[in-house]
């Protein structure tokens, strides 16, 4: 019986911990401090479907973590097959924390607190400041 429960066990361990962030994830919601604590209006509400949204947009913000800790941001257009503004960065998985490094020094340039990950979602918000936060989806 202690077998079977140890074996269980580690099952369901490497199960969770099988999850891998590489690969690309789009930029889905991206909320600023500003913009969480505002509250909107009736009539902002009723106005919001009418001015249309950004989710047609032929344009996205793409992450890409690749499996030697190193990735890559940047805003891609659809037909391009690369993307404006990219900028390289160094990463690292800390427990629930998601660590941006300086590719020369080492050092922590921002981190983030995973507050959900799953196989096509990744939502995280910064860890200096709670009330900024980003969801990603994965579409490679």
């Amino acid at each position: 019986m202690k077998n079977f429960l140890f074996v269980a066990f580690w099952v369901i361990a490497k199960t969770v911990s099988g999850q891998s962030l590489t690969g690309t994830w789009q930029l889905t919601d991206h909320k600023t401090c500003f913009q969480a604590e505002m509250k909107e209006s009736s009539t902002e509400k009723e106005l919001e479907p009418m001015m249309g949204s950004n989710s047609n947009s032929s344009v996205a913000q793409l992450i890409i973590f690749k499996k030697d800790g190193s990735g890559e941001e940047g805003v891609f257009s659809v037909g391009q097959k690369k993307g404006s503004n990219r900028s390289p960065f160094q990463y690292k998985l800390s427990g629930n924390e998601l660590l941006f490094t300086d590719k020369r020094s080492g050092m922590i340039t921002q981190r983030l607190v995973i507050d959900e990950f799953t196989d096509t979602s990744l939502k995280v918000h910064d860890a200096v400041k709670d009330c900024e936060t980003k969801a990603f989806v994965r579409v490679k």
